[in-house]
């Protein structure tokens, strides 16, 4: 997943970017509510973590404002206010999920994934295309029943593809999903190494290029 944090304590948006990032996931923290806001409208992002706290306009603001433009990105908001009234106006406002601090990131990382699974409209954990299996939890890859073993950029590849199952995805799309803006610039030829290698893993025709276009999942088998 594309990842947004919005928290303004340095040693809390360092960890869970550092946590979410070693899971597997790109992610992008800020401290600073106008940051993020732009961002959002630069990156497509799978979720927001949403700090309520924040120094000038506080959280809630923030959320008003992207669900008053139509933003239907999801939102889970992780605070430390955890008075009721407060839980019920956070998710009355428009946050897909409330959690209080402090919290481990193998419980964000599950609640993000069922945001993703209600926001995609997937009810089942895993994935599935075709012969292809994908659970986005174990980060566990089958092609027809034979475990695969993909690296983290290989496997974010397979998860883009696979939450646009019908669609054909630009080479910029598939780079915004894989890339955050930490300063790790990728190779030029980065992505069509990760496309060769999940043929090569998986299937000669589990990705197929459209000339001129880029890339989309095969057909399933």
């Amino acid at each position: 997943m594309r990842l947004l944090i919005l928290e303004d304590d340095p040693q809390l948006g360092d960890a869970l970017a550092t946590g979410l990032r070693q899971l597997g996931h790109a992610v992008d923290w800020f401290g600073d509510g106008g940051e993020a806001d732009a961002a959002i409208e630069r990156a497509p992002y799978d979720a927001v973590v949403l700090d309520l706290g924040l120094p000038g306009t506080d959280g809630m603001v923030w959320l008003g404002r992207w669900r008053a433009r139509g933003l239907a990105l999801p939102v889970l908001i992780l605070t430390a206010r955890d008075v009721v009234d407060q839980r019920i106006a956070g998710l009355d406002a428009g946050a897909d999920d409330y959690l209080i601090k402090p919290i481990s990131i193998d419980e964000l990382a599950a609640r993000l994934r069922a945001m993703l699974r209600r926001a995609t409209g997937r009810a089942q954990p895993e994935w599935t295309h075709g012969a292809l299996a994908y659970d986005p939890a174990s980060k566990r890859v089958l092609w027809q029943g034979r475990a695969v073993e993909l690296t983290a950029r290989e496997l974010a590849l397979l998860e883009a593809l696979l939450k646009h199952p019908q669609r054909v995805l630009s080479k910029a799309q598939l780079q915004e999903q894989l890339y955050d803006w930490s300063g790790n610039e990728p190779e030029s030829n980065a992505l069509e190494v990760h496309v060769h290698h999940l043929r090569r893993k998986i299937d000669p025709g589990i990705v197929r290029t459209v000339r001129g276009v880029g890339y989309a999942l095969g057909a399933p088998q």
